[in-house]
Order: C-alpha cells, then structure tokens, then sequence
C-alpha cells in the first residue's frame, strides 16, 4: 500500500493518500509525527546511521539555498515535483503548484517555451542552483512530466520562506532526455543525455561511450550537442566557477570527466571514484561533492553486471559513499559512507548542511540524513588519480 505524502503548505498539514485523509488543523508537524497522529504504520523510523524526512518520492537530486536552512529536492516521478525541505525542523512541503502568484514568464528569454509544467505530472530528475548577481537564484530542473524540458524558475531567499516563481523553459531535442544540468553565469545552460543512437545502460556499463553533454545558450532556437562529450552513461554535471571547464560522470564506469568549455573534442582530465559510482556532483564551499552506491558490494554480488545483455538496475540495497573532488588534482577526500540498508537504496546526491550530510536517492520515498562524521574512511577508499 502506497504511503501518504506529508506536507507543510501555508501552515497547515495536507495529506494526500488513498485512505482519503485530510487534516486542515492549522498546525506545523513532521512526516513521522503526522504518520503517528493518523495512526499509519512508521516507514520513517530511523535505520542504521540514518534518519529520514518521508514525503520525497524519488527525490533523485538536492540542492541547498546557500546561508538558509532550506533545501530543494526534486521528485523523479510524474506528480513528484520540487520539495521544500527545512532542515531545522525536518518537515517538507510541496513547493511548486503553479499557483498564479507562481508563474512569470520570461517570453523573451524563453520564447519557444509552451508553457509553465502541469503539477500533477511535473517530474523532476536532476536540479541546479545558481545565484545570480542581485542575490536571488536561477533554478534549473530536468522535466520529464508530459514532456522533456528544462524548466527554469526564479528563487527568492530574502524572506522567512523562499519564494518559487517559474520563469520558462527550452525544450530538449526530439527522441532526447536529459538526466544533469548545470548553468554558466552568462545563461547558458549544460545538459546531459545519457543514452543515443540506440545505446544502451549495458553499454555505459561495458565501457562504451553512450550518450552527451547538450549546450543551450541564451538566444538560441535549441540545443545543439557538444561534439567530443560522449562518455559511459553521461550523468550527473556541473560548471567551474571561472565559467572555463565543465565536469560530467561517466556513471557506467563511475569516472569524472573534466572538459574545456572552449574545445569539447576530448577530456582535459578524468578520475575514476575510488570504490563507488557517483551519481550527482554540486559544488560545496568550493569543493566538488559527489554521492553514490558501492561499486563492489558484497551482499549484491559484487559489481555491477550485465545479464543477458540488461545492466542490474541495482534494487539489492547497496551501501554509499559520499566524498569531496578537488576538480585540479583529481583527488579524491571521503566525507561520509554507510553499509547496505534494507530501507534506503539508491543514493545519487548528498549535501552537507547544518551539521549533517543529507542523502537524495533515486529509488527511495524519502530524504535521508545523519550527522556529520568525524570517523576516517575505509582503508580501501585511497586516493588515487586516472
């Protein structure tokens, strides 16, 4: 039975489930304290190193707003969409409802754009946070629900509560759909595809390049690909803060990519992640921080494989690893790591927010987190450069 998703909006408590529940009392409660007051079974205990905020459904990729208690997530489902989460009170609430006071349209900016995502099919994949020179923020979103965009709101921290207002979008190639995305400060945005041409998730496991990097700049009519960004499942990216390079997991043979943003034709530097497969990367008090499952995990079996031509899609509880990249060395620092957890799997992004590392996970319907640890990390887990 599907769990009710729990969230904060204007005060009051919403709970949206197939029981048919809905609490109006104007009142601020957690997810595990709300699930306690409808008397539903406790999927939010904590398991392990971990707590958990419940609610997330699929919340693949995070984001923090810099200097805030505040944390986006995004919802890897159709009708998933943004979260809000506050990481002081540990509650989450659905952010965007394309509500009128939501929606402001940038025509000249995005003028090929349809129109503002439909909430209740609103997917959200990969997210980027960018501030802008005014102190606000540019939010971009990988959108997968009814259509395959990249929408792009404006976020306003200078008040008690964010506020969200969606701007545009640029629409993705046909027969493309893109899984990171990062932006320069001049506008131009970065996405990547994973898979072309008819490539495959095995493929990107074999060592094969698959997929791409996309390049949109303001003023263009569309996307047009990179030329030399093909690598083994093109995922998670990010920018250079002096706007010269850009950074791109490899995800099918867990290596970072780094590429010159004036001649794509080949990579400038590469590392592959010692003993784990990043997912997202986002920079982090000018540290690249990267989060992902065990490579070679024991109770799985080991590695990754590929069966009968399908790459494992990996549901066999994996354990994670959370580390920091220096993008010029290519060294990699472990920060956190945990064993394989029967309720939380598929972890594809971290944050290091207000003493804790926070866990975005494709597969799970919840955020996880922990404290920060001051443990050193697994004898295996060395530093090492490609």
């Amino acid at each position: 039975m599907p769990h009710p998703h729990i969230y904060m909006v204007s005060g009051k408590i919403v709970a949206v489930s197939i029981l048919g529940l809905l609490l109006t009392t104007p009142i601020f409660v957690s997810a595990t304290e709300f699930q306690q007051l409808a008397n539903i079974p406790d999927n939010c205990a904590a398991s392990q190193e971990l707590s958990f905020i419940c609610g997330a459904q699929r919340p693949e990729d995070l984001a923090q707003i810099p200097g805030t208690r505040w944390l986006i997530a995004s919802g890897f489902t159709n009708g998933a969409g943004l979260k809000l989460v506050d990481v002081k009170s540990k509650t989450i609430r659905l952010w965007y409802d394309a509500d009128p006071p939501q929606i402001r349209p940038d025509k000249a900016m995005y003028p090929a754009c349809p129109g503002a995502p439909d909430p209740k099919i609103f997917n959200a994949h990969g997210i980027s946070l960018r501030r802008n020179s005014d102190g606000r923020y540019t939010l971009y979103v990988v959108n997968h629900g009814g259509r395959q965009s990249i929408d792009v709101f404006g976020v306003d921290a200078n008040q008690d509560e964010p506020a969200l207002i969606w701007k545009g979008c640029v629409m993705m190639p046909d027969m493309t759909s893109a899984n990171g995305v990062a932006a320069f400060d001049d506008g131009t945005i970065l996405v990547t595809v994973q898979l072309l041409n008819g490539r495959t998730l095995a493929d990107s496991v074999n060592g094969i390049p698959t997929g791409g990097v996309f390049e949109w700049k303001p003023g263009g009519s569309a996307f047009r690909l990179l030329p030399g960004t093909a690598v083994p499942g093109n995922n998670g990216i990010e920018t250079s803060p002096d706007g010269r390079e850009f950074y791109v997991i490899g995800f099918g043979i867990h290596t970072i990519f780094v590429f010159s943003r004036g001649d794509t034709a080949k990579p400038i530097r590469q590392a592959v992640a010692p003993g784990f497969m990043p997912d997202n990367l986002h920079w982090d008090n000018g540290r690249l921080v990267l989060a992902g499952m065990v490579d070679d995990e024991p109770a799985c079996g080991g590695v990754r494989k590929v069966i009968n031509g399908q790459a494992d899609p990996m549901r066999c509880p994996r354990g994670y690893v959370v580390a920091a990249l220096d993008p010029v060395t290519m060294h990699f620092s472990t920060i956190a790591y945990g064993t394989p957890n029967p309720v939380y799997n598929g972890v594809a992004s971290a944050v290091v927010m207000d003493g804790n590392v926070w866990l975005g996970s494709y597969q799970s319907d919840k955020i996880a987190y922990r404290p920060l640890p001051g443990t050193p990390p697994r004898p295996n887990f060395q530093e090492h450069q490609r």
